[in-house]
């Protein structure tokens, strides 16, 4: 079967030939290893010292390689394309320290050279509801942001099944509104404000799911986080309330272009994923097993109704011996792979400081272990 097959018999909750895999991210040093040649794709500082000196095409041109090359070599059934930073010059910022500066919007960032690709914003203004976007303003896209998406799905498509990340959610926007913690207050202090702002920011996802979808992509992937490790951190009342609306529209915006909605989150999730099928949702991305979201629970709850994009935690990959990647693999496959509705992944992305070796064990235990008919 090709890659793409796979993935649709699992989504499909049929079984293939075997369980697929792929991965959403991987830390930029992980594919320098894997390829055997530095690259400028996912790699931290160094990428975005890269962007500021005048060299976006040069980065650009590693994410498209990168993404054709690793779903390659690994053998991934499917890959999860992002967009890129819109051609035209990227000035380096006002520096405030060796890591730190702020933004041409004001904003004040700080990057942690050892902790992956993630800017962390220290500030948040104190914004009102006349202060938000109106909600009919349409979303930023330039066309050359969607370079490496059209790529891909020029060198991959006939084969491997191209999922795009969204860069806009919206139906959690603290981030481009007040913070997390200011937002989660608002929904008690100031409903309106949380209303408005997912109106605005859900409507701008929608747009880039358009596009993403006219570039070419089988499925859109939206990434904000609801849960923690004990739960949703605004409580299944205010997911319902705030939340769910916003998630439905994203849902029906898939699934009237007939492609497919794949949601990740991930911590603890048990509350939502009632909602997630209700929806349509057809993946979901995010599995922790270590802290309760057992594989072979889910498959027994929700099997049939929703394919499970997980498997290995991250934290396994990072600082346990390969041998328990193998076990994890193993288990998630006998849990959950019989019928299809399971895509063996990390629970979240190939991080900073994830082994080779643990990594290679993991796909290598998809191959022994994932065979259909399952022996298990």
């Amino acid at each position: 079967m090709k890659p793409r097959e796979r993935i649709l018999a699992s989504l499909c909750h049929r079984e293939a030939d075997r369980v697929p895999t792929g991965e959403n991210q991987v830390d930029g040093a992980l594919a320098a290893q894997i390829l055997g040649r530095p690259s400028l794709c996912n790699a931290g500082w160094r990428e975005l010292e890269a962007l500021w000196s005048g060299q976006r095409d040069e980065v650009v041109a590693d994410y498209c390689a990168v993404h054709v090359e690793l779903p390659r070599a690994l053998e991934w059934d499917y890959v999860r394309v992002p967009v890129v930073p819109a051609t035209g010059p990227h000035p380096r910022p006002r520096m405030t320290g060796p890591y730190s500066w702020v933004d041409a919007r004001g904003r004040s960032l700080t990057f942690n050279p050892e902790a992956g690709s993630l800017a962390v914003q220290h500030h948040f203004p104190d914004l009102g509801i006349a202060d938000l976007p109106d909600p009919g303003t349409p979303a930023a896209i330039d066309p050359s942001q969607l370079e490496v998406l059209r790529h891909v799905v020029a060198e991959l498509g006939d084969t491997h099944f191209i999922v795009a990340r969204s860069p806009v959610d919206g139906t959690f926007p603290w981030e481009q509104t007040v913070g997390m913690e200011e937002f989660l207050m608002r929904m008690i202090t100031d409903p309106p404000f949380v209303h408005r702002a997912v109106e605005v920011y859900v409507e701008q996802s929608i747009a880039w799911i358009e596009a993403l979808l006219d570039a070419g992509a089988d499925a859109v992937m939206t990434t904000d986080d609801y849960s923690d490790n004990r739960g949703p951190i605004m409580g299944r009342e205010r997911f319902a309330e705030f939340i769910l609306p916003g998630l439905a529209r994203q849902a029906e915006a898939v699934h009237r272009r007939g492609r497919v909605f794949i949601k990740h989150t991930d911590g603890l999730v048990w509350d939502l994923l009632d909602s997630f099928v209700d929806l349509g949702i057809a993946g979901w991305h995010g599995i922790q097993p270590a802290i309760g979201m057992d594989l072979a629970r889910l498959k027994q709850r929700y099997g049939g109704r929703l394919c499970f994009f997980g498997g290995v935690d991250c934290d396994t990959l990072i600082s346990a011996p390969p041998a328990q990647a193998r076990a994890q693999v193993r288990q998630a496959i006998a849990g959950a792979a019989r019928g299809g509705g399971l895509v063996v992944t990390t629970s979240n992305v190939l991080q900073p400081g994830t082994r080779l070796e643990n990594y290679l064990a993991m796909r290598q235990a998809v191959r022994d272990f994932g065979q259909y008919p399952l022996g298990l």
